[in-house]
């Protein structure tokens, strides 16, 4: 996965004129792949979160879309015997998690069944998809929590109102435990923030993006709060990028035994537990490949385990940080000769089938978006073995679908659930020629 879930639930469509807000008691017969339970009344599909199929709810209409009328859940007059205690003392109101009143079996079937039906809407059986691989719901290692007054936490599932938190289970403690003394810290700084966090090799990477001037005072505070809680870096971003206001280490990540500078706030698998799981099922896919081409490759998260497996990579992307930072890396571990490095943006210029000729293996790891332009270039070429790693099952399943159509079949599917408690789930493809 290439980018964080929206922690905001969002219509996918304008919102048409409000219905009646008068309470409707639905049964859900299903769940929407956003996790919301479905109910039909009256020919019209109401959208509840918080609801598991075959419950008796009570819900409030709030908005009418094009595929439904949005509700809030009011009462669960009958729960479903999946349902269990969720174990955050904010859940319901916080729309970081929606799903913690499933049971994890369930859920994770569930998460399964999402990957085979997006499969199946474009031609494929179901029998491909393996099961569900769970991470531990309290190994988060990235966040971004919003500040507003003397708030810090998530905002509500339904707007924009932050709801404020002192810790959060889903992180892994060295995060959680920053939240109250960054909001002690920051509430006298600034009335608005947001605040990414991100766990490191080296530490803790906190950076805050605000419009606030930072005066001398301010700043040696912000020093001062670095060093107490032994940050690894506090950066200040006020609109031109974010600007480091105490390094006591440089922060950064080992992929394959490399070290490689980690950019503020930039992209890296939400979990170590999570991106173990996904690397495994790459090496395991590429096999004895010897010349593999790393797309979308970040900071070499795939591509330098690869390399370490005695293969030759070609890794690209469009982030510039972070192929600097992955080049710095190739250079000062003198692996120029086994990992090359290329700034290039996939999606308007996708490596030609001319150019993947020169590989026998792909792996792409492209945001939700997926890589429809790169996925028709390697059915046009001569690549044997592609290796897909994918956030979105949909935009998966349109690009397997033209790879299927160029001559390859897909061999299976691994479902990764770095997201136990919410909808989002990431999975990892092999497909072959």
């Amino acid at each position: 996965m290439r980018r964080s879930p929206d922690r905001r639930r969002k219509s996918a469509t304008p919102q048409r004129a409000a219905p009646s807000a008068q309470p409707l008691t639905l049964v859900v017969d299903a769940l929407g792949a956003g996790g919301d339970g479905v109910a039909t009344h009256e020919g019209v599909r109401h959208f509840v979160p918080l609801s598991l199929a075959g419950e008796t709810v009570v819900a409030v209409p709030r908005a009418r879309t094009a595929e439904g009328v949005v509700c809030d859940l009011k009462t669960v007059e009958i729960p479903s015997s999946e349902r269990v205690v969720p174990f955050c003392p904010v859940y319901g109101r916080c729309g970081g998690c929606s799903l913690q009143h499933w049971a994890d079996a369930p859920r994770e079937a569930w998460k399964r069944e999402r990957v085979a039906t997006a499969l199946g809407h474009r031609g494929f059986a179901d029998s491909n998809v393996l099961p569900t691989r769970a991470c531990p719901p309290d190994t988060r290692r990235r966040a971004t929590l919003a500040l507003t007054g003397k708030k810090l936490g998530f905002r509500e599932a339904s707007g924009h109102t932050v709801v404020a938190i002192d810790a959060c289970p889903v992180l892994t403690p060295e995060l959680s435990r920053l939240i109250r003394p960054l909001r002690d810290v920051l509430a006298p700084i600034t009335d608005a923030a947001t605040v990414a966090m991100t766990w490191t090799d080296a530490g803790a990477d906190v950076v805050v993006r605000s419009d606030a001037e930072l005066g001398w005072e301010a700043r040696e505070v912000l020093g001062s709060f670095a060093n107490a809680y032994d940050l690894a870096r506090l950066a200040w971003d006020g609109g031109d990028g974010p600007v480091p206001m105490a390094v006591a280490r440089t922060p950064a990540m080992n992929f394959g035994g490399v070290a490689v500078g980690f950019p503020a706030a930039s992209f890296l698998q939400p979990s170590a537990e999570g991106e173990a799981l996904l690397r495994d099922e790459v090496l395991a896919g590429l096999g004895a490949a010897v010349k593999v081409a790393d797309l979308f490759s970040g900071l070499g998260t795939f591509a330098l385990p690869i390399a370490a497996r005695g293969a030759a990579v070609f890794a690209a992307d469009a982030d510039g940080a972070a192929v600097r930072a992955l080049q710095a890396a190739v250079t000062a571990n003198r692996l120029g000769n086994t990992v090359t490095v290329a700034a290039r943006d996939l999606f308007r210029d996708p490596l030609t089938a001319a150019e993947l000729d020169a590989f026998d293996a792909v792996v792409f790891d492209p945001p939700r978006a997926g890589a429809q332009a790169q996925a028709r270039e390697i059915a046009a070429s001569g690549v044997g073995l592609v290796v897909a790693v994918s956030c979105n099952p949909a935009s998966f399943a349109r690009d397997a679908r033209l790879l299927v159509d160029g001559g390859f079949i897909l061999e299976r599917v691994v479902p990764v659930d770095q997201f136990p408690t919410t909808a989002h789930l990431e999975l990892v493809a092999i497909l072959r020629r």
